[in-house]
């Protein structure tokens, strides 16, 4: 089972993903940005590698206007060496990665030219797979489209257009259940008549389910007959939902426990778990040590990461936490994540705030310029009389941390959580 994290990569330095306005889209500005954006795939590989994360979703925005006005640009050859580096270092580690084009790609619309511009944007995600010499079982995951009134049409629409396909988006294609429109009962329907995998989302089925008397792991199970052995491992799309926001919102983290209990409900082999949710690689990273075998290394390391988020809000927890790690023989990954996200949950306390702003301060204030200082020193205060928001202190320390290279901030979660 691997476990792994959807295009964005967050509290990671040089690690954006860029584009532009159509306007500006020139061939050279179009060119610089895909190496641009090569380069920050790469520093995401590296961090996935170095994390133990072996799952992967590359952005579909990886070459802006890839499927239309850089189509034709030399894209690949004019970034051959670092495309090369990255696919040598995927293949290296055993990294599984995906892509997933976003909801504009329609392959069974009424118009067709938005089949025309769906082909087109299959192709080019097929293309870029291809130039990383991956073989069939690194996929591109599609939504069925809409239904239009007529749903068994629809779903014909979508099998003829796929029948027309080339053989290389066919060999990476798979199917999604939908939050609203295709239940996972109607796309596995699709998917056992046109020979493509199914693909399931928990979320998606809980609020949009064909049925309700049949679990996540009877679902996982029904998805896995329309595997191949040239498909590769079988994949799913795991989710929870926000607490305070409208039904299918992402929650901003994956809580352990509740993921724990669906780990534990499925059946073996289990399949891979791409995570859909706000914090990205922390959930990767949380879940992965969570399910596999003890890594002291990586949980001081996340420790590290988390440590001042965590002073922030509990300090009795931060003190917990570092007597926990004490034992370097221990199984405290799921203890940990416990502890952190009882930590994070609790309110903002202007006192714990100022006490991790001001260890956090400690690392340039030795550096720092007289009006530097000052300008700390008059927004810490500003917060504490409650004209100034916490945010605004952080951001001048986060500005002061790239000034002063303070890789061990910059690297930490303090300036996101």
């Amino acid at each position: 089972m691997r476990i792994g994290y959807a295009c964005l990569t967050v509290a990671l330095e040089g690690a954006q993903i860029k584009t532009c306005m159509q306007i500006n889209a020139t061939p050279k500005r179009l060119l610089a940005l895909a190496g641009e954006n090569f380069a920050a795939l790469e520093r995401m590989i590296d961090y996935n590698i170095a994390n133990q994360i072996p799952f992967y979703r590359i952005s579909s925005d990886i070459v802006p206007f890839g499927s239309s006005l850089a189509s034709s640009l030399p894209w690949d050859s004019a970034h051959k060496d670092r495309l090369t580096s990255v696919a040598q270092k995927i293949k290296s580690s055993g990294m599984r990665v995906s892509m997933h084009p976003g909801q504009y790609t329609v392959l069974n619309s009424q118009d067709a030219d938005v089949v025309r511009r769906a082909i087109e944007d299959l192709s080019y995600h097929a293309r870029f797979l291809d130039l990383l010499h991956l073989d069939a079982t690194h996929k591109i995951i599609l939504h069925v489209g809409g239904k239009y009134g007529e749903p068994a049409l629809a779903m014909d629409r979508f099998a003829e257009v796929y029948r027309d396909l080339p053989e290389t988006i066919t060999k990476r294609l798979i199917l999604e259940n939908d939050g609203s429109i295709f239940h996972i009962d109607e796309v596995l329907e699709l998917c056992h008549r046109i020979g493509a995998p199914a693909v399931y989302d928990n979320l998606h089925n809980a609020i949009n389910p064909a049925t309700e008397t049949k679990s996540d792991a009877d679902w996982i199970d029904l998805c896995g007959e329309t595997w191949r052995e040239r498909d590769g491992a079988q994949k799913t799309h795991y989710s929870q939902q926000h607490p305070t926001k409208t039904r299918g919102a992402h929650s901003d983290t994956i809580y352990i426990d509740p993921f724990l209990d669906y780990c534990h409900g499925l059946h073996t082999p289990a399949p891979d778990i791409m995570l859909e949710v706000k914090d990205k690689n922390r959930s990767a990273v949380k879940c992965v040590l969570c399910t596999t075998s003890p890594n002291q290394h990586l949980l001081e390391t996340e420790w590290g990461r988390y440590k001042y988020s965590v002073l922030e809000r509990s300090p009795s927890d931060y003190q917990a936490i570092r007597e926990m790690l004490k034992d370097k023989q221990g199984d405290n990954a799921i203890l940990f994540y416990q502890i952190v996200e009882r930590a994070l949950a609790l309110p903002e306390d202007k006192g714990r705030a100022v006490n991790a702003l001001e260890h956090v301060w400690g690392y340039c204030s030795d550096v720092a310029t007289p009006a530097e200082t000052k300008r700390y020193q008059t927004l810490r205060d500003d917060y504490l009389r409650g004209s100034a928001k916490l945010e605004q202190v952080k951001r001048l320390l986060y500005r002061l941390s790239l000034k002063y290279q303070q890789d061990y901030l910059l690297n930490s979660y303090y300036f996101t959580l």
